[in-house]
């Protein structure tokens, strides 16, 4: 996740464990205050607003199957579904993004909230609201509806969260819902980071010396708008190929397969968000069903919208494509006169506004922010920032997520409701924020990639470095028009996928961004698919399963460079030199593999640079294999590096022995590779945590298609899998009740609910679940009925 989530996560853990263990010495241990918020899963109940009876059947799974009469109607019921089982994580996201933790946490959170009031991310929701079309309107209301409809029945049975920290919820709003889009448009928009760093660094190294640093991707590395079958495709003894962005931090899988390579002659799609990992996992399954459309696939609870899946006759994924949406500007205050600053066209008085942030147990804090016409001053409330623009400048941000009128939510509840390709592509001209990779489908069989989103178009340079203010040689003109945005239809190759891999070539006549994730994933998928042959849905989920890391084995061969000195050492090089790169959970050597990489990054990056670069993600391995091979000398001196790999093959025997003792051979890489799916909550509460944590042994690392790691891991958990997959689905477009799901966790953010983790061995061992039947197969399989009335 980027810094804002990062920090705030850090900050509810140290306030809900003061909050929390009051509150249960309060209560005691009584399970009955969490037993009580449990929805019923049968039975009748009254939704004030339907025009017509909505049935929700409730499978073995716990997932919802809505029948309703119309659209809105099924809005009304979702809200009232997600609200029962997910009201405690709504009501954090919403007070996230209205900049209100602080309210019900207390100081820890005054930074988190003075970040999104700076950037004013509540006031964008509620005018972007007003900018829908009142079709979306309508719907998006009905949603709230149904929530506050569980809300005005539920006051004395609400999540002992809500309890414990002596919060109550307000009424639900459609921009409660929309906010969410803003969120997560900030945290799938990180460049302005990488912009940071490239000034901090460029008073460190030379400007050759940073370049290398940030290497872009080697000659034949997949692009996505560019799919071929490599000519030389084979299945060789190691399984290479000779030659990938990540929510802050996010990255992801899809690809789509048309129907001339798959055995039903109907394309197939497969997408694996990975977001950070946490217990209950973001994403809800859902299915709703109305006389307009068959929907189902992962919800986001707070959202009355299917954010990927497939109805009856379109599919589609999304991954995070890391597109430059955000420059960062230094501004030159006038030196006459404190409160303007310099234009082209002379000085303008920062634009300025006063937001009171309640604070528990505290005063309020009055936060005045300032804004320029690039965008609000970031540096008042980040030292950071503000040292890098210096004494007399400020740092505003531009970032093409800050519309006022942003019409996203609107494309996508257009999106569920597509009848083929086409409609979903003329769907996407309302999409705005974040710039995502989509891949879709239809049943008629045609199938191809979207870039939608807004990128702005520059007057002079990439925006790599934050740029004068005063001068507007570097401001934006405008973004991109739809119809140069990176597609493709039907590829002659029979495929297209992304990773996080660059989108547009080098030759691009728009520019989209150059900070593409490492290209591991990208080819391993390629490779995979150009020698699958005749491709099904179990090719596809042993795809999403795939463990094999082709970082390793780019990397292993640098070992080589190392003539062992002991017996310790020889048994380490003989265990990876007959390595397979197999990141297994039960096997030695992927973690004494991960060890040596953590030491290398940190002699040839962490110290040479004075700092972690954790920007750049847990490792760089295609900027270590970079160095190495084509700047050696340069970088490490005459040793061409070879003392920094033999060392770090040392340092990494240590850390490893120091961790699970000297016996190499009873390593095991899933004691170090723990899936973290624990409650920011309750798994700080002792005597709650063996019910909370449901964090488990995995297979997989960073570079890997069944992705782990993480970005910040701790010195206590380096190799922990912080982030991954938390919802898979598989889509055939020949039969849609064929399709497959799954998410991290469970359904139910209820802790003591069946359905609270009952999903997780199922996730970790990549298997999946389906989402069909009719209302009498569902009720005749022995599903739960919830009848909700006018």
């Amino acid at each position: 996740m980027n810094k804002f989530y990062r920090f705030a996560k850090r900050g509810l853990i140290g306030v809900s464990l003061l909050a929390l263990t009051a509150g249960m010495a309060v209560v005691g241990g009584g399970v009955y205050v969490f037993e009580r918020a449990q929805p019923d899963y049968s039975g009748q109940a009254s939704l004030p607003g339907l025009k017509a009876q909505v049935d929700i059947y409730r499978d073995a799974n716990g997932v919802p199957h809505i029948f309703a009469a119309n659209m809105n109607d099924a809005a009304r019921a979702l809200g009232y579904v997600h609200a029962g089982e997910r009201l405690f994580q709504m009501e954090t996201q919403r007070r996230a993004g209205q900049g209100r933790l602080s309210e019900i946490f207390g100081a820890d959170m005054l930074g988190v909230d003075k970040f999104t009031r700076t950037l004013g991310l509540y006031a964008l929701a509620q005018s972007s609201y007003a900018a829908m079309s009142p079709e979306a309107q309508a719907y998006f209301q009905a949603y709230a509806d149904g929530v506050n409809a569980w809300l005005d029945t539920h006051k004395d049975a609400l999540p002992p969260e809500f309890l414990l920290l002596r919060a109550t919820p307000e009424p639900w709003k459609p921009a409660d819902s929309i906010v969410w889009g803003k969120l997560m448009s900030l945290e799938l928009s990180h460049n302005y980071h990488l912009e940071m760093l490239r000034g901090e660094l460029a008073g460190k190294l030379p400007p050759d010396q940073l370049n290398w640093l940030f290497p872009m991707p080697p000659a034949g590395t997949p692009v996505t708008t560019q799919p071929v079958v490599p000519p030389t495709a084979q299945r060789d003894a190691s399984n290479k190929l000779a030659a990938l962005l990540g929510l802050g931090h996010a990255a992801s899988n899809e690809w789509v397969i048309g129907g001339s390579r798959t055995l039903s002659g109907k394309p197939i799609l497969a997408n694996d968000p990975h977001l950070d990992l946490t217990a209950p996992i973001l994403w809800y399954l859902a299915r709703i069903v109305t006389p307009e459309t068959n929907v189902k696939g992962a919800t986001v609870p707070g959202l009355p919208i299917v954010l990927l899946g497939q109805n009856d006759h379109v599919a589609w994924g999304f991954t995070t494509t890391g597109s430059d949406v955000e420059d960062l500007f230094n501004e030159t205050i006038d030196p006459a006169d404190s409160t303007k600053y310099v234009t082209p066209q002379g000085s303008e008085p920062f634009t300025t506004r006063d937001e009171v942030i309640h604070v528990k147990g505290a005063p309020d804090v009055t936060l005045t922010v300032r804004a320029t016409r690039h965008g609000p001053v970031m540096s008042d409330i980040n030292e950071r920032m503000a040292a890098l623009a210096g004494a007399g400048h400020v740092m505003a941000l531009a970032f093409t997520g800050l519309g006022d009128k942003d019409t996203t939510s609107e494309a996508l509840m257009h999106m569920n409701r597509a009848t083929n390709a086409a409609e979903l592509i003329d769907d996407l001209k309302l999409y705005q924020t974040p710039p995502q990779n989509i891949v879709y489908a239809d049943d008629a069989g045609a199938f191809g990639y979207i870039n939608p989103g807004l990128v702005p178009v520059r007057k002079a340079g990439h925006g790599l470095v934050p740029a004068d203010g005063a001068s507007g040689d570097n401001d934006w003109d405008g973004t991109v028009p739809f119809d140069r945005l990176p597609h493709v239809e039907n590829p002659a190759a029979g495929y297209v996928f992304n990773s996080n891999n660059a989108v547009v070539g080098p030759d691009s006549a728009d520019y989209f961004g150059q900070d593409w994730e490492e290209p591991y994933r990208a080819r391993r998928i390629q490779q995979m698919l150009s020698t699958n042959g005749q491709e099904t849905l179990d090719m596809s989920a042993a795809m999403q399963g795939d463990h094999l890391s082709l970082a390793a084995t780019d990397m292993l061969p640098l070992l080589m460079f190392v003539t062992p000195d002991n017996a310790r050492e020889k048994q380490a090089l003989d265990m990876l030199v007959h390595w397979d790169g197999v990141m297994d959970k039960d096997k030695p050597e992927p973690a004494l593999f991960e060890a040596w990489l953590y030491q290398f990054h940190k002699h040839m990056l962490t110290e040479k640079v004075g700092r972690d670069l954790t920007e750049k993600g847990p490792f760089a391995a295609m900027t270590l294999g970079d160095l190495v091979a084509n700047h050696a000398k340069d970088w490490c001196g005459d040793d061409a590096c070879r003392a920094q790999i033999k060392q770090s093959l040392d340092d990494a025997l240590d850390m490893m022995s120091a961790r699970q003792g000297g016996d190499m051979s009873a390593w095991r890489w899933g004691h170090e590779n723990i899936a973290q799916l624990t409650n920011k909550f309750f798994s700080h509460i002792p005597v709650l945590r063996r019910f909370s944590d449901l964090s488990v042994e995995s297979s997989g690392d960073f570079y890997t298609l069944d992705r782990g790691g993480g970005f910040d891991n701790d010195a206590e958990h380096p190799f922990a899998r912080t982030h991954g997959g938390g919802f898979r689905g598989l889509y055939d477009l020949s039969n849609p009740d064929n399709s497959r799901f799954m998410i991290a966790t469970g359904q139910s953010g209820h802790l003591f609910s069946p359905h609270y983790g009952d999903l997780v061995e199922r996730w970790v061992t990549v298997q999946s679940v389906a989402l069909s039947g009719s209302a009498d197969e569902l009720k005749k399989s022995g599903a739960d009925e919830l009848v909700l009335e006018p």
